[in-house]
Formats: structure tokens, C-alpha cells, sequence
């Protein structure tokens, strides 16, 4: 059992330094070509801080572990708003420009309805499903790219965090490839030895992919936000969480589907029905409603918010365990 536990870690550690390599090298050469701030931003570095939950998902899927695979997408999504986003307005609350959250919101919005709608109406996803989330990816990062060229105001809310000493060439290179490695390896490590750690304890899957391991592949848009908040940028915080809510939809769960469609896990019953249709589903729904109507519209973010997310949080998580 020890072994499986520090290979758990061990995967941890590589997918958020992998995380971190990939998207230091491709803005590097990102940079190196000039191509435009905004459009880096937009792309590459959205990607790179969502790549440990595609890369989990998907290495699921190809073993056909259907219960991580779906829950780190919608455990994910619930961690990084009832945690990660809870953290920051916690303790920082304030005024928003409403205008920055609509369109990551609506897309946001419409691809979780939709998801919910198949989960409901069909009971599983098909290979054609998992395609047309990922069309909506596309769709969602030539709008944005767009919609943020034609607002550069927008943009600059997150502040400039200042520009790094460019590295050479070579090491940008060598960041690149040892960083998609690292993730690679770190996403086998991770589902592997996660799914012995729940047979060994007799926990479902879905339960293992809902709260462990949605967390340790959560944990770059975490360290963003705890450096967000240090630097007093609590909107970009904010602004990133939605975004990956976002990815973890179309791009992770897209991903995962087109690769192995799967059936919703029914691991776990509630009241004699799958309790993922009468708990996690809604409750990604829920916090994320209760995370974005006051920005959107009153203006603002209030610690309340903050606090009552984070006792969800700790509610579904013991929730998750303790049936």
C-alpha cells in the first residue's frame, strides 16, 4: 500500500512541474516568434495549466477507467470553484469588471447545460458528443482571441506580471519536451495508482476522481491563485478559474469521451437512484451559479461568498467518503 501512495505523490509532483516546464518553454518560443501576448495567453498557457486533467482523463479513457476519467472533469470544476476560488474571495472580495466574466461565463454556462443534458437524457456520452465539445473548444479560443482583440482593456485586467529573462533557444526546447513528458508520465502514475489506492480501501473510482485526484490536478490553477491574491490581482484569480471550469468541460471531458465514450459511473446511489446525477452534477451547476451571479450582476465579489463555498466544499468531500 506504500508503494502505491508515493507513486501517487510521486505523479502529483511531475504533472505540476511538467505544468510548469510546458508552459515556460512554449511561451519562451512563443515569444521567440512574436506572436502576440494576447493570443499566448489566450492559448498556450490556458492549455498548458488544464493539461494534467486532459492528460488524466484521457489516460483513464484508454484503460477504460470511466470513474476517474468523469469524475476529475466534474470534481475538478467543483474543486477549483468551491476551493480554489472560494480561497480568493475569502480573503480578498471586491469590485469586478462585469464585462471580463460574460463571455467565459455563457460558454461556461451553455457547454454544463449541455452536459447535464446528455448525462440525464442518455445516461452516457457518445464518441460524436466528445467531438462536438471539443468543436465548442475551438469555437470558445478563436471568440475569445477575437472578442479580447477587439476589447484590449478587457485583457489588461490581469495585470503584467513583468517579462522574464529570455532563456536560450535550446532550453526553451528541451522545457517543452521534458514538460509533456513529465505530464505524461505523472498522468499514468496518478490513475494507476489511484485506482489501486481505491481498491485497496473500497472506495468507487468516481469518488477517487472526484476529490483526490481532481485536487492534485487542480493544483496549478491553486498555485495561480494563491499568487494572484499575494500580487493583488484577485480578478485574474478569479477570471483563470472560470476559464479551466470551462476546459474541464470541453477540452478535458471532450477529450476523454472522443478517445472511449463511457457511461455515467453508478458506483454510488443516493435514495436508491446514481448519486453523481443528484449530487455532482448539480452541485458543479450550483457553485458555480453562486460563484459568478454577483460579479456578473452586481459588480462585485463579497466574502460570504468565499465562505459558504469552501463549507460546500468540505461538505461534499466528506460526503464523498463517508458513503
Amino acid at each position: 500500500m506504500l508503494v502505491p501512495i508515493l507513486l501517487f505523490l510521486l505523479g502529483f509532483a511531475l504533472l505540476i512541474k511538467g505544468g510548469d516546464w510546458f508552459v515556460d518553454g512554449s511561451v519562451g518560443i512563443a515569444h521567440r516568434f512574436h506572436l502576440p501576448e494576447l493570443l499566448i495567453g489566450a492559448t498556450i498557457v490556458s492549455i498548458g495549466t488544464t493539461l494534467p486533467e486532459v492528460m488524466v482523463s484521457s489516460q483513464a479513457a484508454i484503460e477504460g477507467n470511466a470513474g476517474i476519467s468523469y469524475g476529475n472533469a466534474i470534481g475538478s470544476i467543483i474543486c477549483n470553484t468551491s476551493l480554489i476560488a472560494a480561497l480568493t474571495l475569502a480573503f480578498r472580495p471586491g469590485k469586478v469588471n462585469p464585462k471580463s466574466f460574460i463571455l467565459p461565463t455563457v460558454f461556461f454556462f451553455g457547454a454544463a447545460v449541455l452536459y447535464a443534458l446528455i448525462a440525464y437524457l442518455n445516461g452516457g456520452f457518445d464518441r460524436w458528443m466528445g467531438i462536438l465539445f471539443l468543436a465548442v473548444f475551438v469555437l470558445y479560443m478563436v471568440w475569445s482571441t477575437v472578442h479580447m482583440k477587439k476589447h484590449p482593456e478587457l485583457a489588461e485586467e490581469g495585470g503584467d506580471e513583468g517579462e522574464a529573462k529570455p532563456k536560450a533557444l535550446w532550453l526553451e526546447i528541451v522545457l517543452l519536451v521534458v514538460g509533456a513528458a513529465a505530464i505524461a508520465v505523472g498522468a499514468r502514475l496518478l490513475v494507476d495508482n489511484g485506482t489501486k489506492i481505491a481498491q485497496a480501501l473500497g472506495v468507487p473510482d468516481s469518488v477517487i476522481g472526484l476529490t483526490m485526484v481532481a485536487l492534485g490536478t487542480s493544483l496549478p490553477e491553486l498555485i495561480t491563485a494563491i499568487t494572484s491574491l499575494i500580487k493583488g490581482h484577485g480578478a485574474l484569480s478569479l477570471g483563470n478559474v472560470i476559464g479551466a471550469n470551462l476546459f474541464n468541460i470541453v477540452l478535458v471531458s471532450g477529450m476523454a469521451i472522443s478517445i472511449s465514450p463511457f457511461a455515467i459511473p453508478a458506483e454510488k446511489t443516493l435514495f436508491g437512484m446514481n448519486s453523481s446525477l443528484i449530487v455532482d452534477i448539480p452541485l458543479m451547476l450550483g457553485v458555480m451559479a453562486l460563484l459568478c451571479y454577483p460579479p456578473l450582476f452586481k459588480g462585485k465579489l463579497y466574502r460570504w461568498q468565499g465562505i459558504l463555498l469552501l463549507c460546500i466544499y468540505v461538505a461534499f468531500t466528506v460526503y464523498q467518503f463517508a458513503l
